[in-house]
């Protein structure tokens, strides 16, 4: 499926739910992955507001979202009805700080949206798809997001008496929000009237704008649109709330007694879910320990198994490892090791030193082969009978022959290392280390 924009710019006047502030809003044409985009050009700059749920500020009666400075609040029926008529790139301009209310309703908006002719764009739309269950919940509430290969949603709407239960399951494409949930209004309970007053909420509440519960008679000017509208109207809110994923989501969405918090739980879920999908699947972490199947050890896993770092790790690779006692591993000497610079001016050759340390990491790596060695490391304790018989120069390949001569327990162990070039014997020594847990070093 094709991204979706407007053709042409349409605009809507009326008074907001919570502020009572008068407010002309705009929808606007954007290209291809743009997304939805509030632009409040009443402030300084007209800045920017792409709404994702960890811009959230306030839950209570509505869905309010800020960047900076910039607050837009009840974002859920602007984003419902732009979710729900199948838009994927708007501007929406508005010079207040939140959407007018109307009718309480999105109808409003979809007819907006259809008076800007809905137009494909030259991309496809990307999905969110679910691949498996997550749910939260809270208190009374509880919502769970299925996988699924459309947007489903069912849902039960109840108050704490149980006299306006009401349940309805819906699949949601453009021809049924526009038909069965868009007309759908807000509604409330007439004694949390008085509490939403003194929180500063519903500043341009009315009857015209919102359905009213009291006891069990509904009071609005206009009757009932649909004998289960509260279910549909949470149906609606969920739809704009799931909005702020960022993303239009494929999965079935099972919601009782939801509210705008709880949405927007499920919602902070689904975007980390969607985070981690766009890094891409994590790595497993290579062993810090040599495999009992391994035969050989590139660099990198060297540097798994080995502390030492540049410019002091002295083995490039271990070719073979021989039955559990010995290895083959080689050193490329080359001109660009830094101690060459000193070591000798014109006539460089390989410290003695070094050429030991190379025997030691070789024969560390070998220990490290046996038993439980994760979380292990190796500390030369000593060194024996070392010999040094030919200067090692850049260009030449150090072959390191290791075997294990002794081992006391776990701990201890002792190792006899030849170092050739060439086949010629260039270093040897007799060496001794402990092995300890790597904690213990650090």
């Amino acid at each position: 499926m094709k991204q979706r924009t407007l053709a042409r710019e349409v605009s809507i006047q009326g008074s907001a739910l919570h502020t009572g502030d008068a407010v002309t809003l705009t929808l606007k044409p954007a290209p291809v992955g743009c997304g939805y985009v509030f632009r409040r050009i009443d402030l300084a700059g007209a800045p920017e507001i792409k709404p994702r749920v960890d811009q959230i500020t306030d839950l209570v009666r509505a869905t309010t979202i800020q960047v900076g400075h910039a607050k837009i609040h009840t974002v859920e029926h602007v984003l419902s009805a732009l979710h729900g008529c199948g838009l994927d790139n708007v501007i929406v301009e508005m010079n207040a700080s939140e959407p007018p209310i109307l009718d309480g309703s999105a109808k409003p908006y979809v007819d907006l949206i259809m008076r800007g002719e809905p137009v494909e764009q030259d991309a496809d739309r990307e999905y969110f798809t679910l691949d498996a269950a997550v749910s939260v919940t809270k208190g009374h509430s509880s919502i769970i997001a299925l996988p699924c290969d459309e947007l489903k949603i069912s849902c039960t709407s109840a108050d704490d008496r149980g006299i306006h239960t009401q349940h309805l399951s819906l699949t949601i494409d453009p021809d049924t929000y526009m038909t069965q949930v868009a007309a759908a209004r807000t509604f409330t309970i007439y004694e949390d009237i008085e509490e939403l007053l003194k929180l500063g909420k519903i500043k341009g509440g009315s009857l015209d704008c919102a359905v009213v519960i009291r006891g069990d008679k509904i009071i609005s000017k206009e009757g009932l649109r649909f004998k289960d509208e509260f279910v549909r109207h949470k149906i609606l809110d969920i739809i704009g709330d799931i909005t702020l994923l960022g993303a239009p989501l494929k999965a079935h969405i099972v919601a009782t007694r939801p509210g705008h918090a709880i949405n927007a739980e499920l919602t902070k879920v689904l975007a980390a879910k969607l985070e981690e999908r766009k890094k891409g699947p994590k790595k497993k972490p290579r062993p810090t320990m040599v495999l009992p199947h391994e035969t050989e050890l590139d660099i990198r896993r060297i540097l798994d198994t080995l502390p030492h770092r540049y410019p002091f790790i002295m083995v490039d690779r271990v070719v073979e490892f021989i039955g559990d006692d010995a290895l083959v591993a080689i050193k490329n000497v080359s001109i660009n090791e830094p101690f060459f610079q000193g070591h000798f001016p014109g006539n460089p050759v390989m410290p003695g030193v070094l050429q030991l340390e190379a025997m030691a990491q070789a024969a560390g790596v070998l220990m490290l082969r046996r038993g439980s060695a994760e979380g292990k490391t190796t500390l030369f304790m000593s060194a024996d009978k070392v010999k040094f018989r030919k200067p090692v120069r850049p260009g030449d390949q150090l072959i390191i022959n290791a075997k294990l001569t002794k081992t006391r327990g776990a701990k201890l162990a002792a190792a006899e290392v030849t170092c050739t070039v060439d086949g010629q014997v260039v270093s040897s020594g007799e060496l001794m280390f402990a092995i300890v847990d790597s904690s213990e070093i650090e």
